[in-house]
Order: structure tokens, then sequence, then C-alpha cells
């Protein structure tokens, strides 16, 4: 039995059904370069931001990422199970709790950082340097 072909008509005119496809394409780019990994955008957000500043707070890297408390804990303690990082007293505030990676989250975070540089340019091949430049202020509008 053929299947009919399903158009979308005035749907294809949505901006954010655009948006929710490109973002599904990036998604899919994504978790097939990072299957090896295991790791998700968020998580490796959370091992990139730790890295970079190691006692960050729960609070902190909530606020960086635009996420709520919950779920970075969440994250966070995926992570830790994994052994990639460690929650410790902060060196600066030793009410805080901050996160810091492991040697095994080190490693893994190099590892995530290459693919990050394909799946990058995987993205960016689509532009020329100009369309890049206003597609990323273009976005940054809907998110601040």
């Amino acid at each position: 039995m053929t299947r009919p072909r399903i158009t979308r008509g005035d749907l294809d005119r949505n901006l954010g059904l655009r948006l929710r496809r490109a973002h599904g394409a990036v998604q899919r780019h994504f978790l097939d370069h990072f299957s090896e990994l295991g790791l998700t955008q968020k998580q490796v957000s959370v091992l990139w931001l730790t890295g970079d500043h190691p006692d960050l707070a729960q609070t902190d890297l909530a606020a960086a990422l635009d996420m709520d408390r919950a779920t970075t804990m969440a994250l966070v303690h995926g992570l830790e199970k994994r052994g990639l990082l460690v929650r410790r007293p902060s060196a600066t505030d030793r009410r805080r709790i901050a996160f810091r990676l492991t040697d095994a989250g080190t490693a893994v975070l190099a590892d995530a950082k290459a693919a990050i540089v394909e799946h990058e340019a995987w993205l960016k091949d689509r532009f020329t340097a100009g369309e890049l430049k206003t597609l990323e202020e273009l976005l940054a509008r809907i998110y601040r």
C-alpha cells in the first residue's frame, strides 16, 4: 500500500515549527556523534563549565545554563554516579557545595570537546561567515 504524501502547507511558515525541526536535526546529529561517550548536550555543558570553573556552585551552574536547580542537580548527580565529577565544600565559601571534575571527567571532557569541534563544523558549514554571524545574532534575540 502506498502512503499518501502529506504536505505541511501553511504549517511550514510556522517559525516555532521551523525552530523545532532545526533543533531536532542538530539533536540527532549530536546524539549520533556522542553515543560512544554516552553524554547529552546538557551533560557536556555541565562538564565544560565545571572544567572551566572549578568550584562552581549549583546556583551558578543553573544560571549559566538557563536551567532550574532541580534539573541541574539531576545532571550533576548522574555525572557524579559515573565518577566524572565530585561535590565538595567550596574553597571560597565553606557553606556552598561546589563541583570539580575528576580525572575521568577531565578525560571525558577532552573527548567531548573534540566531538563538539566536529559537530559544530557540521552545523556551521551550512552557512557563510556572514550568514552565521546573522544567525547567531537572531537566535540570541530569542533567548535573551
